[in-house]
């Protein structure tokens, strides 16, 4: 007999949890820098501490407006390329794309710096849950997220990058197909986005384009630990997050939201009268039931019930990552 809809999302579920889900993320965007000035120049560009990375390491990090919004999300790889030189890959998501690829085109002039366009050209699975290294027999990969290197699949290339969910695998889009298949023979589970969305909001990890835009400061979405070096020389956007850092509150944070139903992405949020906040991501959970994301003001504290657009529907605001997540 054949698996219903809901069979199916539950068994990627489970996969994502406890053994290995498979999911192709090929649709972000991906653009490489090569040449010595490439780390210099980006270390000016983002929120996070590149100096003295070394190929087979990398970091997550945001790109900001001069005023620290971010315009940006990204995770930084250094890798070594075919001719032996560092090469950094960029990984962002695909709403993002662009303003990555118009920052750097603006501000590479007097850098020895060359921009590469590879989200055509590479494919990008994500593997997730504890058995994924096992299953893509990637053994001996450093355990700090965003840890990389080069791996040959049943004579597929790929670089195999180490995620808080699992490894994700980049290789030649021409191979992504043939790729999938050696995974799912191996034992990974095809994982529905609903599935792969219910993990990512349950970990409390927000999405640029759908939880964050050009009106977030990172501070605000809880990327600080992640995403922001308070050491580092300057970059664009640092005194607004700086400032934010050693002498204020942001006014709103990323929370999480048990719902009492689901509801769609946008509604608004309200404490009493006061609307203190929008839906941004929404997912029925196989294990928590309706949850969301939103950046909520300051005064709806954890524990705190608010009411979710017009439709009866009410939300428990919670810490971030869900407990049981």
């Amino acid at each position: 007999m054949a698996a219903t809809g809901t069979e199916t999302l539950q068994a990627g579920y489970r996969a994502a949890r406890e053994g290995c889900g498979l999911i192709d993320r090929s649709e972000r965007g991906r653009l490489a820098l090569t040449g010595s000035g490439a780390l210099e120049f980006l270390n000016g560009q983002v929120t996070n501490e590149l100096e003295g990375l070394r190929p087979g390491e990398g970091r997550y990090a945001a790109f900001l407006t001069h005023k620290g919004k971010m315009l940006g999300d990204l995770r930084i790889l250094a890798t070594t390329g075919e001719d032996g030189e560092t090469e950094l890959l960029l990984d962002t998501e695909r709403a993002a794309l662009q303003a990555l690829f118009d920052m750097i085109r603006r501000f590479k002039v007097g850098y020895q710096v060359e921009l590469h366009k590879r989200t055509l050209e590479s494919g990008q699975l994500s593997l997730l849950g504890p058995l994924s290294c096992e299953v893509a027999g990637v053994a001996g990969l450093a355990a700090d997220e965003h840890a990389n290197r080069a791996v040959d699949i049943e004579g597929i290339r790929a670089l195999a990058v180490r995620t808080q969910e699992g490894l994700d695998l980049i290789c030649p889009s021409a191979e992504t197909e043939r790729l999938i298949g050696v995974l799912r023979g191996r034992g990974a589970v095809p994982v529905e986005e609903q599935a792969a969305e219910s993990r990512r909001i349950e970990q409390g990890r927000p999405r640029y384009g759908i939880d964050l835009d050009e009106t977030v400061i990172p501070q605000e979405a809880g990327l600080n630990e992640r995403a922001v070096s308070f050491t580092k020389g300057c970059y664009v956007g640092q005194e607004t997050v700086a400032r934010l850092f050693y002498k204020g509150k942001p006014n709103r944070r990323l929370r999480g939201l048990r719902l009492s139903g689901l509801t769609p992405a946008g509604a608004e949020l309200r404490l009493g009268e006061r609307v203190v906040g929008r839906l941004t991501s929404v997912a029925d959970s196989p294990a928590l039931g309706p949850i969301g994301l939103a950046l909520v003001r300051r005064e709806a504290e954890a524990g705190a019930e608010v009411e979710v657009g017009d439709g009866g529907i009410v939300a428990e605001v919670v810490e971030l990552p869900f407990p049981g997540a």
